[in-house]
Formats: structure tokens, sequence, C-alpha cells
């Protein structure tokens, strides 16, 4: 495969994950498409959650589905993945994959380490 035509964000996973159903899931490919989604985040009104992951992560691999599937049962919610190997200078933050953080009003108001498909849905409900 040609470096041009390598897939990045989620489909650069090489998972099977789930369709989202409404819109509300989306996929830093770059540091400057991270820098435009979060700006979109910190202007918004709308409550958001940033899965920092990376391809190479076993413990990634494994949450990364659920987080795509808990996408369609929060529609009110933008969910966010971002590769720290795809968004290397604006990740530079990031000491464990993955983190999860949560937005409100364009603030960070929470964060978690590691996975737990129970743990990641009462965050959720917490803050959608």
């Amino acid at each position: 495969m040609e470096e041009g035509n390598t897939k990045k964000g989620l489909e650069g996973t090489g998972l099977v994950l789930s369709i989202n159903r409404h819109s509300n899931l989306k996929s830093a490919s770059s540091d400057d498409n991270f820098t435009q989604i979060i700006t979109n985040i910190k202007s918004s009104k709308t409550p958001a959650v940033i899965n920092y992951g990376a391809s190479w992560c076993g413990v990634c691999s494994q949450i990364l589905p659920a987080f795509c599937r808990l996408s369609n049962k929060f529609p009110k919610l933008s969910f966010i993945y971002a590769d720290i190997d795809e968004c290397p200078e604006t990740t530079q933050q990031i000491r464990y994959t993955p983190t999860f953080q949560f937005f409100r009003n364009g603030e960070k108001v929470d964060e978690m380490y590691g996975t737990g498909e129970e743990r990641l849905h009462d965050r959720l409900w917490l803050h959608s």
C-alpha cells in the first residue's frame, strides 16, 4: 500500500466498529484536524468526550469498539477518537492510553484512564 493511501483515524485501526447513526463520532487524522476539532469543542455548548489511543495499544483496541457502540447510545455527546501517533504535537500531554477526556461548555471537566465498558458508560451518562 502506498503511503498516501494509508488509512488513518478509526479506519486505520483495522477493527470492525459499529456504524455511527447520529453523526456524533469523529476521528482526528492529523494535528491540524485535531486542533480544529478542539476549537469546535471549546466554542460549542455540546458536551464531548475524546478517546486518546494508539493503533499498537492492545487495551485501546479492546475499548474502541465499545466507544463506537456507546456513541449511538449518547447522541447528544460528541465522540472524538485521536490516535496519538497521528496527532503527535497536539497529544503530547497524554501519558497513558487509552485516556478519555470529558468536556462541558468547552472546558475539560473530567478524565478517565484505562478501560472498562461499564466504567466508560457510567462516565458518559454522568457527562451527557
